[in-house]
């Protein structure tokens, strides 16, 4: 009995047919026989064959020869082969010209990669410092500056590190489908049958597969004997295919049922698998989310510090006419403190720790940067299929039509009879599995006979002895059609038109109908003739949604997330199951993305009508990757979720691409999100957990630039306007102590947003120059107090060095130095308690492992200031009365950073969201003015790169035919 037994025996469904609109009985032997499919007729070559040369160019050229439709004799002949197979010498030939059968990876030098990382606007800042303290810094009698140096080099390469180490760890999606393909198959070289590496294959060898078998290659049936193939991950459908001789058979897909022969006609890349393959990581944007608002946030501050350091330049040489090592000495501090050094070190932390707190919900993370951009997904692209649904058919009690004496409930029980109840295929699993006791199927009665489903008959037929009344009676189950005709008795025109109507109204909602019969033997003969079947029930069989699929839905709704449903399998089917999930049942075919929007539609243009689907049937690997793209190309950051190997494309492509729970290798390989539980309620958690750790991040990013505006601006007046000479080393102790304090924050206690986050770089650049401005008017004053008056020696009673009771002599004193260290370092790091709150800060309440770093860091600072005394820079212990000095100004000078924060809401933020919301609707009239469908296009040829004419027309195929065979027969 084949495993596609509810295509052939239920029929598949269809939405409409022409025929439907003719004469009324040719509406009824549609309905009754396969609902009036055609099948598409053997082609031949379009060109002489004698000019086709046995070469990739030529043998994989659509515009010449279809190697997948043309006749089996054209193929053997193309190929120069027959049904010997090829010798080992030709064989050998033939892989010089095509190629392994298996997908080529690049392999990527380890130690470049590494290098890699040092090559961004941070890093070269920081590269930039270390070079001015080591060779810069020599001169004037005094030994390079090993201190600063070793300290920037050490952070510089742990940064590299941890992204090095996350990228090496991430998979290779190629590397995935290569593997999943088949590593044996039985080949018959030299005449003789045997087996070796599928990676050997060439085109022209002849393979043979039976029931559990890996298709190894792309090949054309010439003997099948009952054959089912399951090609599921490579096309979509639920279903497996029952397959004749002459059919195509795809590299990557699994046997089923029977046993085959064939002959290879193409490998490796060529394969449809292969062209899928091709698909991953083809992207012309090479460059991550994050990656790019990374060099945004480096170029800020870069241009933040070159402008300050070009000041203090003109300033301090051609003015205060420094000598060339005191100047540089002040450039440095602002190359070191103004670059947020280890901030590529701090959000990959943040996103580090992420990932194993969404591994608790069973989210592996495979691409670490994804966790950012799951938090600015605007659109889920859902597989259906295995995603939204369990794959696996199930009788839809609801639907169960009678026609006799007999419930719903005894047409099931009826119907689990005229089942297998071991080595069962779909069909029989889902009937017997309805029951709920499988054991129900063979209680109280005795097995007989049992006809097994066929390709002629296309029906299964069991004979029982009932034990509690001793007679012998007969259930068949099967195609509508065929079941209808057998029965002869209560058949009248009544029950006609009702199974006809209940047959359409199936087909319409995209259910199999699978007809069931009865009749009772005279006699103890079991091949006796009965007193005739009687129709007693048709059954739905459906997949249906997985249990959590419609909540997960809705929840990603509620966040701001629209879903869309992409399938390979029919749009009736496709209808159905949106309607169930409240998806909606605006779903078009995939025709429409090459075809674009017909001439009376409501949309203007192809983009228009993709934002507005909730989805689309009958999709191969490249429209899915086209669906993603085009809608990446409208401004929008897609999510696609999948689990088999026509998925991986888009998964590649789209900005997060989530594998649900038991994908394949190849889909598991392009995502950068790998659910280990079933069904998708943990993309709801991952989503909500990316917007916490989305915030994390965008807490830090505010925080590091503010500390840029900080220490640039901050100590480039210091030194204009009293020539203050700040120790580099110092600089580098704050950098150290603030950034171990800030990698906290990837544990910190945050609410996630309601709606997509997205970086707004204007508003966190606006509140960083407020914050840096602010806190640089603290230091100032807190410096021109200590230089300008001697209020403070008065009023406490404090000294600098050598007791001087004022700094007015000298403004470079070691303890001032370490008063101005202390100062910046504490108010700095407090600051991150204003970013990372949205009212007061005392309002939101912070992680303990981040008020515990906080508290550890001051004492740190504290007792640096206390007991600070190094020669190789220019500082001095301090006093306890100016330790306490400066918590209080501290103290004084934190509490109204809340209102600089309000201020700012109030009035620069409002404008910049304001302007922002302007824009965008700007933009968006004029994208539906001129349609947009010129932002993305598709060319043809670019088309028919990775999907040839054989995806469109295999496509079309099984989305019109998928009970082929059956007919045929």
């Amino acid at each position: 009995m084949s495993d596609n037994n509810v295509e052939k025996e239920a029929g598949p469904p269809q939405e409409s047919s022409p025929v439907v609109d003719s004469q009324e009985p040719e509406k009824r032997k549609r309905e009754y026989k396969d609902f009036g499919h055609e099948e598409e007729g053997p082609t031949h070559a379009k060109v002489d064959m004698e000019k086709i040369q046995l070469k990739a160019e030529d043998l994989y050229d659509k515009e010449k020869v279809d190697l997948e439709t043309i006749v089996v004799d054209d193929v053997f002949k193309l190929l120069q082969t027959d049904e010997n197979g090829l010798t080992t010498e030709e064989a050998q030939r033939r892989l010089e010209i095509f190629g392994p059968n298996r997908l080529e990876a690049e392999e990527q030098n380890p130690f470049l990669q590494f290098l890699s990382f040092m090559w961004n606007p941070l890093s070269w800042v920081m590269e930039a410092a270390a070079l001015v303290a080591i060779a810069l810094s020599n001169g004037e009698g005094r030994a390079p500056d090993w201190e600063d140096f070793v300290g920037i080099v050490l952070l510089l390469f742990i940064n590299s590190a941890i992204g090095f180490y996350e990228e090496r760890n991430a998979g290779n999606a190629v590397k995935a489908l290569m593997d999943s393909l088949a590593p044996k198959a039985k080949v018959k070289r030299d005449g003789k049958w045997q087996e070796i590496e599928s990676a050997e294959l060439v085109p022209g060898d002849m393979i043979s597969f039976k029931i559990g078998d890996i298709v190894p290659a792309d090949s054309r049936l010439t003997e099948a004997i009952n054959v089912s193939i399951d090609q599921a991950a490579l096309t979509g459908e639920s279903l497996p295919q029952s397959k004749k001789t002459g059919d195509q058979c795809f590299s990557g897909s699994t046997c089923k049922q029977g046993e085959a022969e064939g002959v290879v006609i193409s490998t490796g890349p060529n394969t449809f698998f292969g062209r899928a393959a091709s698909l991953v990581g083809q992207d012309d944007d090479t460059t991550g989310h994050l990656q790019k608002i990374l060099a945004q946030i480096g170029s800020f501050c870069l241009v933040a510090i070159g402008i300050f350091v070009i000041a203090e330049i003109f300033v301090l040489y051609a003015g205060f006419r420094y000598r060339y090592r005191r100047g540089l000495d002040n450039i440095l501090v602002l190359l070191i403190g103004g670059i947020p050094i280890a901030m590529p070190t701090v959000l990959s932390v943040t996103l580090a720790v992420g990932a194993q707190q969404l591994a608790k919900y069973k989210a592996i993370v495979t691409r670490i940067t994804a966790i950012e951009e799951l938090a600015a997904v605007t659109i889920l692209c859902s597989d259906k299929t295995g995603t939204l649904t369990t794959n696996k058919l199930t009788i839809d009690r609801n639907t169960v039509r009678t026609y006799g004496p007999f419930s719903a409930e005894d047409v099931i029980l009826l119907a689990a009879y005229a089942s297998r109840t071991e080595n069962q295929d779909a069909i029989d699993q889902c009937v017997v599995g309805a029951l709920g006791d499988t054991a129900r199927a063979r209680a109280g009665i005795k097995l007989l006979d049992f006809k097994p489903f066929n390709p002629v008959d296309k029906r299964t037929e069991i004979t029982y002895r009932e034990e509690a009344t001793g007679k012998l009676k007969r259930v068949t189950k099967g195609m509508t059609g065929i079941i209808i005709e057998l029965c002869t008795r209560n058949k009248t025109e009544e029950i006609e038109n009702r199974l006809e109507a209940d047959v359409e109204e199936f087909a319409q909602r995209g259910l199999r109908a699978l007809a069931v019969a009865y009749e009772e033997v005279d006699g103890d003969d079991p091949e006796g003739e009965g007193n005739g079947f009687e129709l007693i029930g048709l059954l739905a069989i459906f997949d249906p949604p997985r249990e959590d699929t419609k909540q997960t839905i809705d929840d990603a709704m509620a966040l701001g997330v629209k879903v869309k449903m992409v399938t390979g399998d029919q749009l009736a089917i496709a209808k159905e199951t949106g309607r169930r999930l409240g998806l909606g049942d605006h779903m078009y075919p995939a025709k429409v993305l090459k075809e674009g929007p017909s001439p009376d539609s409501k949309f203007r243009s192809l983009d228009d009508m993709i934002l507005d689907a909730d989805g689309f049937a009958g999709v191969f690997p490249e429209h899915k990757y086209e669906i993603v793209k085009r809608l990446q190309g409208l401004g929008h950051l897609c999510a696609m979720t999948g689990d088999g190997a026509n998925d991986a494309p888009a998964l590649s492509r789209a900005n997060v691409g989530i594998a649900v729970e038991g994908a394949t290798d190849a889909a598991r390989g392009a995502a950068d999100i790998v659910l280990t539980e079933p069904g998708l309620s943990t993309i709801v958690h991952a989503i909500r957990g990316s917007r916490i750790i989305f915030q994390r991040m965008r807490n830090y990013s505010i925080y590091a630039c503010a500390v840029t505006i900080r220490i640039v601006v901050c100590f480039a007046i210091l030194a204009f306007a009293f020539k203050f000479d700040f120790p580099p080393f110092m600089i580098l102790i704050v950098a150290l102590l603030n950034d171990g304090t800030i990698m906290t924050l990837s544990v910190d206690r945050v609410l996630p947003s309601s709606t997509p986050d997205s970086w707004d770089l204007a508003e966190i650049f606006a509140y960083a120059v407020a914050y840096g401005i602010y806190l640089t008017l603290s230091t100032i004053a807190l410096v021109a107090i200590a230089i300008r008056t001697t209020w403070f020696f008065d009023a406490f009673g404090v000294t600098l060095t050598n007791g001087a009771t004022s700094a007015a002599g000298n403004h470079n004193d070691p303890q001032l130095h370490m008063v101005v260290y202390l100062q910046v370092a504490i108010i700095s790091q407090a600051l991150i308690f204003i970013t990372r709150s949205h009212s007061f800060f005392f309002m939101e309440r912070p992680s303990f492992a981040l008020m515990f770093a906080f508290g550890l860091a001051q004492l740190v600072s504290s007792i640096i200031a206390a007991y600070g005394d190094w020669g190789f820079t220019q500082i001095h212990s301090i006093s306890g009365g100016w330790i306490g000095i400066v918590w209080v100004w501290n103290i004084v000078w934190f509490l109204p950073l809340d209102l600089v924060k309000f201020g700012m809401k109030a009035t620069i933020i409002k404008y910049l969201r304001e302007r922002h919301i302007k824009a965008l609707a700007k933009e968006t009239a004029e994208a539906r003015k001129v349609g947009f469908g010129q932002k993305v296009s598709v060319r043809p040829e670019e088309l028919q790169r990775f999907s040839s004419i054989q995806a469109a027309r295999t496509g079309a195929t099984l989305a019109r035919h998928p009970s082929r065979t059956a007919q045929a027969a």
